[in-house]
């Protein structure tokens, strides 16, 4: 009687295995939805690549769907590596990333706009051009990315990191920790004894099985320089925990990167100063009377703030993701903080003064792009080509202001040194005209890691010219300034960025 028992208990939990897994699929299917692009409005004729955009389902109830524009390299698909591409922000959709940086489309913004629809053009410095790149609308709210309900919607560091990993592959929260030390398996009843079956909701990896075993490299720039090295250590963790599909994960890449949020705050003074913006004899004031730290200022320390109110005076004129760049016009509204961090990446407008209207950007001036961007985004025409859902968001905004995000990694430094201690590669660059994350502090914690210099300072050229300056430490880790780039720095210098990245991704020099 017992036997037989047991046998039906056994009976009946195979069974309820079995409509599990087919309920799985069926979310699966529902959850992820990808479509071939082959034409663009405002692109004349076929897109001279492989343009695949979709959404796949993220969070516990995939009450989170993430958005993303999928091209594949030019090259070789099935052998260059792929690259997994964010915008900063946070809340900056990766469209930037595709028609302003290191995309295959860029804006026709020579002429002005009369109402038509903008017209894209090829851009010849893509990085697609030697390798697959997923630009991907994240964190929830950002760009074409929405949540099925308010709660879905509250996002922050940790759980952008996470809704990214379970982008990739299905990833229960419960088997990963908050990424600040290895996780450990937990029993998790019947959702772990399916997991350990090899039951999964489909992600993307599972989806795209081409490129399972391709060199998997996490990038982004500005404020992803937070979330990114947390994600590549996630990654890494779920690696050693068995989570399938594995990801071959080689390294990260990251350009202007916000990462000790009070040491590049504070270096943007001897930045200043090293590139003539104020005298000698105010940065020696601001030395002496703030003792270094100018963020948090003692209010009983008239002078200190004296001498700051003077520098913030001294730089007001300057467009400070590019110093040589004029202030011109505003594409979207002006920046918002989170906290103690202001976003990042709408850092082409500057602040309004009370008094002053705002003014629309002129030809020549490169948030006249931005302007655009809009335009054609929010385009039905548009909208359908990219298969984007009827009614999942409003107008499309390439910043997004209006997201909830909790800053919840103060500091991205604890995760650069673990990965460095698990070998990964790493390149690092600094457009050098940035006042936003100037190239002094992001030299500085790279340097405090501690690690032996293998390739010492010297020049990187292009055509017979410096393009920047470069140095290799033992990590594995590369550090490239781009002469002349500002805080995003294939969009100052194309052709420079994509020479350094190609020559970085084959291991050659610099």
């Amino acid at each position: 009687m017992f036997t037989e028992l047991k046998q039906w208990q056994e009976k009946k939990k195979m069974a309820l295995l079995f409509y599990l897994f087919l309920i799985f699929q069926v979310c699966s299917k529902l959850a992820f939805a990808h479509s071939a692009v082959k034409f663009l409005p405002g692109f004349e004729g076929p897109l001279p690549f492989e343009l695949e955009t979709g959404y796949v389902g993220v969070d516990d109830s995939e009450d989170v769907q993430l958005f993303y524009y999928f091209v594949k390299s030019e090259r070789n698909p099935a052998e260059d590596p792929l690259l997994l591409w964010l915008t900063g922000g946070p809340g900056c959709s990766a469209f930037s990333g595709l028609v302003f940086e290191i995309g295959p489309l860029n804006f026709k913004a020579d002429v002005e706009y009369n109402g038509s629809l903008p017209t894209l053009v090829s851009n010849p410095y893509s990085w697609t051009k030697v390798s697959n790149v997923i630009f991907i609308d994240s964190p929830v709210g950002t760009g074409f990315s929405y949540a099925t309900n308010n709660l879905a919607a509250r996002t922050g560091d940790f759980k952008q990191v996470h809704h990214l990993h379970q982008f990739l592959r299905k990833v229960h929260p419960h088997l990963l920790s908050n990424s600040d030390q290895v996780p450990k398996k937990k029993s998790l009843g019947l959702f772990y004894y399916l997991s350990e079956a090899k039951f999964s909701i489909l992600k993307w990896l599972m989806d795209h099985p081409d490129f399972i075993s391709s060199p998997v490299y996490v990038s982004g720039d500005s404020y992803s320089g937070i979330p990114i090295p947390v994600l590549a250590q996630e990654i890494s963790y779920g690696n050693e925990e068995g989570i399938r599909p594995l990801i071959n994960l080689q390294g990260y890449i990251l350009g202007n990167p916000l990462t000790v949020p009070n040491l590049e705050a504070n270096l943007k003074i001897p930045y200043a100063h090293g590139m003539g913006l104020i005298s000698d004899e105010l940065f020696e004031a601001l030395k002496r009377n703030c003792g270094g730290d100018y963020q948090n200022l003692d209010p009983i320390n008239e002078e200190c703030q004296k001498d700051v109110q003077y520098f913030s005076n001294c730089i007001s004129g300057l467009q400070i993701a590019q110093i040589l760049e004029p202030i011109c016009g505003f594409a979207s509204p002006t920046p918002q903080v989170i906290g103690r961090r202001r976003y990042l990446d709408e850092h082409h407008d500057q602040e309004l003064l009370d008094d002053e209207p705002p003014t629309l950007p002129p030809i020549g001036c490169r948030a006249y792009s931005y302007l655009l961007s809009n335009y054609w985004a929010n385009d039905d025409n548009v909208r359908k080509a990219l298969h984007i859902r009827k009614g999942s968001i409003g107008e499309w905004q390439r910043c997004n202001y209006g997201i909830t995000y909790n800053a919840d990694v103060p500091s991205s430094f604890q995760y650069h040194a673990n990965l460095s201690t698990r070998g990964y590669r790493a390149l690092i660059y600094s457009g050098d005209h940035d006042l936003l994350v100037p190239f002094l502090a992001t030299q500085a914690w790279i340097r405090s890691l501690n690690y032996p210099i293998v390739d010492d300072w010297r020049p990187w050229m292009l055509q017979g010219q410096v393009a920047g300056y470069t140095r290799k430490y033992s990590n594995r880790m590369t550090f490239a300034t781009v002469k002349g780039g500002g805080h995003t720095a294939p969009e100052y210098k194309p052709a420079e960025c994509l020479a350094m990245f190609k020559r970085w991704i084959s291991e050659e020099p610099l």
